[in-house]
């Protein structure tokens, strides 16, 4: 879905030096469409993306909607 397809562009585009710059893990709450727990963690070496709870805890929590996510993002 796009929520996915989103965080896969996401994945594609992390350097590690947005790693080294952003030290920041964050943690999306999706409601609708492609819903649940997704993140993005800008902490751990390499970066990485994904379903679920982050790796390590995070330091910013959103909650919205999926489509809101997507559009913030595209």
């Amino acid at each position: 879905g796009p929520v996915a397809e989103t965080f896969r562009v996401i994945q594609g585009a992390m350097t590690e030096e947005y790693v080294r710059s952003t030290q920041g893990v964050f943690q999306f709450e999706l409601s609708g469409d492609d819903g649940g727990t997704w993140y993005i963690d800008l902490k751990t070496k390499g970066g990485s993306t994904g379903f679920g709870k982050p790796p390590v805890t995070a330091d910013v929590v959103m909650s919205m909607s999926s489509a809101d996510f997507v559009k913030m993002f595209t």
